[in-house]
């Protein structure tokens, strides 16, 4: 039996068994559980809940449920609210302090989300069988070949919801069965739900292997051959191609494979931190870094000189010059490239920016293009990071190069889960 005693980066509670410390999935602060070792090293192990002996006097009862099982895409919904909110806060400090030896800076209060429950405008949804039934949801936790059934997710909106039974329906009518990652055989593997919740529009894309049937109640048919378990592949449109979304006050058009924050309200929050961070005042040069379709870059346009995107996925750049056109925006330039290689021509092309945001993948930057960042010599760098641990070397290698972390921002994007979204501004001192 172990008590779990805090939270770890990841979302995992923490444990210690005669000293030895175990990470536990599905274990919150206060629980005493029976677990499954699941990996074993000198220093650490991981285990898994199988049981909840004594649930901690602080637990809220789970609301999100999945055939009687906490809903995966929820793994903190245990936690009060506010509890969730003081735990990332205290993640992030922990990260730049612990794991990027930074000091100096405010950490300021963390944004709450506006809508705790029913906030995603994105799912990718497994097919699966059980029992001779066709089934639509979640892989099981722990799990890759098991998936459970969802009717009512309570982080989709209704739309959403009511989208994906409508397919789920639709293919039991058929008798279509999923796809088995194991022999290779069925046809059915994902559904792609996204939906504007400024618009009211739901886009629903289909992903299938090679295989012939009626025609599915979706907008777009994706085909995929081989074992892998993505969902991109050649893409025919039946029906709404483009998604239009709404975003502070600007208009977008998303393409079917283009990035877009999952929490539509609050990344409005998040742009509007973006922006206060930049500390624009109408003349600056800004390059924005990992583009998109042009999200932020068309929302700092207004109050900027100029701006140019960068952003390696053609379809994304497409999507931003469009975005551009259709806001009447003329000062936003795009180009395609990966900011690896990009940056030093457009350096040459564009001249020394006075601001550059940054919003990469979790894995954040890698030492060479944390260089040429380095090489812009804005004066501001502004740093919008979905992963704190990688934040901190970055932030930590700016720092040596002679910028100085001045202020964090935790943007809560995704309650009832561990992540958590944070802008940092570094100046150069």
């Amino acid at each position: 039996m172990l008590e779990i005693e805090s939270l770890a980066h990841g979302g995992r509670g923490v444990a210690r068994a005669d000293g030895y410390v175990v990470f536990v999935t599905g274990g919150l602060p206060g629980d005493r559980v029976r677990a499954r070792l699941e990996k074993a090293k000198r220093d650490f192990g991981e285990a898994r809940v199988l049981e909840l002996i004594d649930p901690s006097s602080h637990r809220v009862a789970d609301r999100c449920l999945h055939e009687g099982e906490p809903c995966p895409g929820a793994p903190w919904q245990g936690l009060p609210y506010e509890r969730q909110l003081s735990e990332k806060a205290r993640l992030v400090d922990d990260a730049l302090r612990r794991l990027g030896g930074l000091n100096g800076f405010e950490l300021e209060p963390i944004e709450p989300a506006i809508e705790p429950w029913r906030y995603r405008n994105k799912f990718e949804y497994s097919f699966g069988e059980r029992d001779g039934e066709l089934v639509l949801g979640f892989h099981r936790r722990g799990s890759w070949a098991e998936v459970i059934d969802v009717d009512d997710c309570l982080l989709a909106s209704e739309r959403n919801n009511a989208a994906r039974n409508e397919v789920r329906d639709w293919a039991r009518i058929e008798r279509i069965p999923a796809y088995d990652r194991r022999d290779r055989s069925g046809v059915l593997r994902n559904l792609v739900v996204r939906e504007g919740v400024r618009t009211g529009q739901v886009q629903t894309r289909l992903v299938t292997s090679p295989a012939s049937f009626a025609r599915p109640p979706v907008d777009l048919h994706t085909v995929v051959e081989g074992r892998g378990d993505g969902t991109e592949g050649p893409t025919g449109a039946l029906g709404r191609e483009l998604l239009e979304e709404e975003l502070a006050g600007l208009r977008f058009s998303i393409s079917p494979g283009a990035f877009f924050q999952t929490n539509t309200v609050m990344a409005e929050r998040l742009h509007a931190v973006v922006a206060a961070h930049a500390g624009l005042s109408g003349g600056e040069r800004v390059f924005d870094l990992y583009c998109g379709i042009g999200t932020i870059a068309l929302a700092l346009a207004g109050r900027a000189g100029e701006v140019w995107g960068i952003e390696v996925a053609p379809g994304a750049v497409a999507d931003a010059e469009r975005n551009a056109l259709r806001n009447g925006i003329v000062n936003a330039r795009f180009v395609a490239a990966d900011v690896r290689l990009g940056v030093r021509p457009l350096l040459e092309q564009a001249g020394r920016p006075d601001v550059v945001i940054v919003d990469p993948p979790r894995a954040g930057l890698s030492k060479k293009v944390a260089r040429r960042v380095i090489e812009c010599d804005a004066r501001r760098v502004v740093y919008v990071s979905c992963n704190p641990t990688t934040l901190a070397p970055n932030a930590s290698q700016l720092s040596a190069a002679g910028y100085s972390l001045r202020r964090v921002t935790p943007v809560d994007m995704f309650p009832q889960t561990p992540h958590v979204e944070c802008v940092a501004l570094l100046e150069r001192t």
